[in-house]
């Protein structure tokens, strides 16, 4: 797997890291691979881990009176982190799952500051992360709170196209706040009663 390669397309996303950033990147992270259904966190655990999804898929979900609630999902050149662990010292309220295979690379919460006071792309690299995805959360709060069932369907297979063949549909549904019937009606509406 060639690392650099990796780096300088995440860095394309983001903001670019200077080679002596990636090779400090690629040797204080672990190249690791999950098997579909691996929890890596669960609720309640403290957690300082964030992962780069190099190939594959992740979840994170709550559970509500033992019902399953996806809140969001990360995709290759994305990352997954417990966010309220990660950024604070306090236990997750989410679960964090690999609904693919997936091979990632895995940072410490103490190497990304460490990695940041050393280098400033990396802070800024970081910084862009980090606001991507608090914008990201962000828009999906504002599509719950405003937007019809079908409307976020719709939002969301224009960010994912190809969601529905990667992430089962009991997934899809509960981040989208409906059900799962009422997902099958919007996916195919001529087969309505």
């Amino acid at each position: 797997m060639n690392f650099e390669k990796i780096l300088h397309e995440i860095g394309e996303i983001y903001a670019p890291l200077s080679n002596e950033c990636k090779q400090e990147v690629i040797s204080n992270s672990k190249l690791i691979t999950y098997q579909k259904g691996d929890i890596v966190v669960r609720e309640g655990q403290y957690s300082k881990k964030a992962y780069l999804i190099i190939k594959g898929c992740a979840r994170a979900y709550y559970l509500k009176d033992g019902k399953d609630i996806s809140d969001w999902f990360t995709f290759e050149n994305q990352f997954m982190a417990p966010i309220i662990s990660f950024f604070s010292n306090q236990p997750s309220p989410h679960y964090v799952e690999f609904v693919e295979e997936s091979t990632i690379l895995e940072f410490s919460k103490e190497i990304v500051d460490l990695l940041s006071k050393k280098f400033h792309d990396f802070e800024r690299f970081i910084s862009k992360v980090v606001t991507e995805t608090m914008l990201g959360l962000c828009e999906r709060l504002h599509t719950i709170q405003f937007s019809k069932a079908e409307e976020r369907y719709k939002n969301l297979i224009s960010i994912y196209p190809n969601i529905t063949q990667r992430i089962p549909l009991t997934h899809i549904a509960s981040y989208l706040g409906i059900t799962l019937e009422t997902l099958s009606r919007i996916r195919n509406p001529k087969v309505r009663i």
